[in-house]
């Protein structure tokens, strides 16, 4: 299963420019984890990061525009850094399986056009492979909509590039590659709007592009055709990312009848995804409820009561009680964790699950177990989901290790920066020791300004 390495954040609210994990040209950067957290005080910037990964997904889903309005954003000036002209930029380097070689790195640039509306400035996809002669394979390489689309698994090169980049030298030449072969780009797209239209840049590797909405995404409708596979596999890859803004008032309703392969980012549908699971994979089903009924507290068993207009109701047997209760009486705690666990359990789960503060509502001894869940989940042979989560709980720190943590910190300038735990010397020597690396962060070691 894809997993992230590294993502990058330019010019988003409080986000100026961070970095976590490894990029295509930091090769000596570690990547991230396949379980990752981070934490900081309140108005770092946890929800703004959370945020950047919802961002990309409704990007893809419906446009840049249509991306800024959404979820009470308030449009492009409200998310562009005070003070910053912009573009808003991302970079996200992924590997399609750990045991490739080869890295993707994904590269979107959001500006603002002359009818002040937001629109796709860059986006760029090139295939990286560390110590190999034939490093860079590009697969996209658009601007303002036109650009480039090479087809096939194999991507193509431009002039320049046939050389070869490799180890150090990447740093040092890798702007001076791109803006060469933007530069090329940008000729051949002014050739060919002066041109009588034949398409005479359409080659057997390659196709010149040219999207009628520039404010949606190339590897959205590129992504769609068997031409471009590599962007393909990547548009699923982003379309599988799982953003939980679970709200436990919203999985107390009564579901609606009918069945739905994917939990939802509220929950509102918990119901319907265990009628999924019920009718696609009987065998299993009951398993999952006994092994989740296991690893909460104070419930002795859960199951199911179908309604006369099919719809199916969740039971919960608390332990002391004869009757059962319903979803709807069940505690806030009760049902973040059973939902949380149902995730995990999923047959074919998300590549990517982001989960803000799933602290909140939860007994602090529940902590630990379910970040040992988390984890596992994340590290299981055969691949589950790589697990993001923001946090300001101290009892789920402890709970995780140096390399998993990242903190998140605001400047004198008003602007986040961020580093990784494992990357502050007394930090890692104190938790060899058996310090408790959420007891170091309440105890201000983990602050730039602490101990």
């Amino acid at each position: 299963m894809a997993k992230i390495e590294g993502i990058r954040v330019k010019n988003f609210r409080a986000l100026k420019d961070v970095t976590l994990g490894r990029l295509w040209d930091q090769p000596d950067v570690k990547p991230l984890t396949s379980m990752t957290a981070v934490i900081g005080k309140n108005g770092t910037g946890k929800s703004t990061l959370f945020d950047a990964f919802g961002f990309l997904s409704d990007c893809l889903k419906g446009g840049v525009e249509e991306a800024c309005d959404a979820h009470g954003r308030g449009g492009f000036e409200k998310l562009l850094s005070q003070g910053k002209e912009g573009p808003i930029g991302f970079e996200v380097c992924y590997k399609e399986d750990d045991s490739g070689r080869s890295t993707y790195n994904y590269e979107l640039a959001v500006g603002i056009g002359a009818d002040k509306r937001p629109y796709v400035e860059k986006e760029r996809l090139v295939r990286v492979e560390v110590n190999a002669e034939d490093q860079f394979r590009w697969f996209l390489l658009l601007s303002g909509g036109s650009g480039i689309a090479w087809k096939g698994k194999e991507g193509g090169q431009e002039n320049g590039m046939e050389d070869g980049i490799t180890g150090q030298k990447v740093n040092r030449m890798a702007k001076q590659m791109i803006q060469g072969i933007e530069q090329r780009l940008e000729l051949m797209i002014n050739r060919r709007e002066t041109s009588s239209g034949d398409d005479d840049e359409t080659s057997s590797d390659k196709l010149l592009v040219n999207l009628d909405d520039f404010r949606k995404l190339g590897v959205a409708t590129l992504g769609s055709l068997k031409r471009h596979p590599v962007i393909a596999s990547f548009r699923r890859f982003m379309e599988g990312w799982y953003l939980s803004y679970f709200t436990p008032d919203a999985a107390r309703g009564l579901p609606l009848v009918g069945p739905q392969k994917q939990l939802n980012i509220h929950g509102d549908n918990l119901g319907n995804v265990v009628q999924f699971m019920m009718r696609d994979h009987p065998k299993q089903f009951h398993g999952v409820l006994k092994s989740i009924a296991e690893k909460i507290p104070g419930v002795d068993k859960i199951d199911t009561k179908p309604t006369a207009d099919g719809r199916l109701l969740l039971r919960f047997n608390d332990k002391g009680f004869r009757d059962p209760f319903y979803a709807q009486q069940m505690s806030d705690g009760t049902l973040k964790v059973f939902a949380y666990l149902l995730l995990l359990e999923a047959k074919e789960p998300p590549p990517f699950l982001c989960i803000e503060e799933p602290e909140n509502g939860l007994y602090h001894k529940l902590l630990e177990p379910l970040v040992r869940e988390f984890r596992e989940h994340a590290t299981r042979e055969g691949g589950g989901s790589q697990v993001f989560v923001t946090t300001h709980q101290p009892y789920l720190v402890d709970a995780l290790d140096p390399e998993e943590v990242w903190i998140l910190e605001k400047g004198a300038d008003g602007f986040a920066s961020i580093r990784r735990a494992s990357d502050i010397e007394i930090v890692k020597n104190m938790v060899a020791e058996g310090l408790p690396l959420g007891g170091l962060w309440y105890s201000d070691y983990l602050d730039a300004e602490g101990k």
